[in-house]
């Protein structure tokens, strides 16, 4: 059995609560999950929690120095690697990942067993959002299971609803009749659910909506939002909490790791330092975010012509698969940089940079050059902006992002959206220039600027001793400590 510790920290004592957390694959579960066992044990005494990753697809830097930044009280604890090379070569990023988890659970019985036994024990177990079937595991074993969502409460509670949509529909969902009106949230076309759900041909249909069945097993929910996000959302969420629909949801975000000064020698921040204040527009669309060929160019093309000063961070083009990039797009002795058009990284050498790969994200946002952000609308990347009080043009490409893009712009009133074509799906490179100059100098864009200042003020209220999402992360705490109190 190859459970490979990654921190020497000493085992505390029964007389502490200890917490043990469940991240699956990709920095879009591990950070935040980071973030929140450093926020457990750093706002509620006598504390100490274990983060369990998977080794595969958890390679990174940024995975090596969030590990290192942890505190003493949370150790960290890795399952061994699981195979998937009998999965095809096109299997959804969803499938790798629910088969890899699923196929760890014999190894995480054995680690919780290790734990139960330990001077420590285990007051409760969190898994995140793509592991529920970890809370079969933690329930044979009489651990009390909570899930937490590293996305918002809408995202959580369409998922919720996928197995009732199954049971109830029987056309693809992209081609539902009526818009789906989640409690709460602001409805949604049948095409702007996960597209995990889309196909119901795909082996990862049903996997999405086992994930949905799983849920259930949940004593609650743990939510990476904060009320004046999702101030409806949760309301409503309550209320089916209270007939007992749902376990209950706990609204303890947003997590957003803090800038660090080990940043400061990356290029993106040394080049960000010459620009005037509030003079560029950043270009990132997440850790696995992947542009088509023909997409790059159009982008490219639209930047140029906007006239705003930019800086892309670059991924290496995909024309199959819009999150290619989450399980590494690393070509040895090749930068994403050379896939941009031809003689588009000289013509706009004194207002725009491309970096490729990677850029300090929350670094960057931070930076009193940067005024708007082009981005996925992945939810990570979402409240970094929020937090930075930066607004978004929104280009949704995978998982619930459309979700997020839809809340974003028609209801938070954080964000402007870019029209495709409908033929091909492809931003055009008027339409790019049009929203990018409305973004940065418009009255649209000054109003989500507006917004945006509104919302980090509200998310650091939250945060703060008495806000609402630090009472949240209290209470459940609460529970937790009572728990070992009475001897569970």
């Amino acid at each position: 059995m190859a459970i490979e510790a990654a921190s020497a920290t000493p085992a505390p004592e029964r007389s502490t609560t200890h917490v043990v957390l469940l991240a699956c694959p990709g920095a879009g579960h591990v950070l935040p999950v980071a973030e929140l066992a450093r926020r457990i044990v750093a706002h509620n005494d006598g504390f100490t929690a274990t983060l369990v990753t998977h080794t595969n697809f958890s390679s990174g830097d940024h995975y090596a120095s969030t590990f290192a930044s942890l505190p003493p009280s949370v150790s960290t604890a890795q399952l061994p690697e699981m195979s998937i090379d009998d999965l095809p070569a096109d299997a959804r990023a969803e499938t790798r990942i629910i088969t890899i988890v699923k196929r760890a659970l014999p190894h995480l019985r054995d680690l919780l067993l290790r734990l139960l036994d330990s001077p420590a024990g285990v007051a409760a177990f969190v898994p995140d959002l793509f592991c529920p079937w970890a809370l079969e595991v933690s329930g044979e074993l009489g651990i009390p299971g909570y899930i937490f969502c590293p996305s918002n409460l809408m995202g959580l509670s369409s998922l919720l609803y996928t197995p009732e949509l199954d049971r109830t529909t029987t056309c693809e969902f992209r081609d539902l009749p009526d818009l789906v009106r989640l409690p709460g949230c602001v409805p949604l076309h049948g095409a702007d659910l996960v597209d995990t759900i889309q196909d119901r041909g795909d082996p990862a249909y049903p996997l999405m909506v086992e994930l949905g069945e799983h849920y259930l097993l949940a004593q609650g929910f743990l939510v990476n939002t904060f009320d004046a996000m999702e101030h409806e959302t949760i309301l409503a969420f309550q209320e089916l909490s209270d007939k007992g629909v749902y376990a209950p949801a706990y609204a303890v975000g947003p997590f957003v790791r803090s800038c660090s000064n080990e940043s400061n020698k990356h290029s993106s921040l040394q080049w960000l330092d010459a620009q005037p204040d509030g003079s560029v527009l950043y270009v990132c669309f997440g850790s696995g975010g992947t542009l088509s060929t023909a997409q790059t160019a159009e982008l490219a093309a639209g930047l140029e012509a906007s006239g705003q000063r930019f800086l892309w961070v670059t991924q290496f083009p995909s024309d199959k698969d819009r999150c290619a990039s989450f399980f590494g797009g690393g070509r040895d002795g090749d930068s994403p940089v050379n896939y941009l058009p031809e003689g588009f990284v000289e013509r706009t050498r004194g207002t725009g940079l491309a970096v490729p790969l990677w850029a300090p994200q929350v670094e960057v946002l931070n930076h009193p050059a940067v005024a708007g952000f082009v981005s996925h609308c992945g939810w990570n990347s979402t409240l970094e902006a929020v937090a930075a009080g930066v607004p978004t043009m929104a280009w949704p490409l995978y998982a619930e992002q459309r979700m997020n893009a839809v809340m974003l712009s028609e209801r938070v009133g954080l964000a402007l959206r870019p029209r495709a074509r409908e033929e091909d799906g492809v931003v055009p490179r008027d339409e790019v220039a049009r929203v990018a100059r409305e973004l940065m100098v418009g009255e649209k864009g000054a109003a989500a600027r507006k917004k945006a200042r509104e919302l980090r003020e509200a998310a650091q209220k939250g945060l703060a001793p008495g806000g609402k999402s630090r009472e949240a992360l209290e209470a459940i705490a609460g529970k937790w400590k009572k728990a070992v109190g009475n001897g569970n």
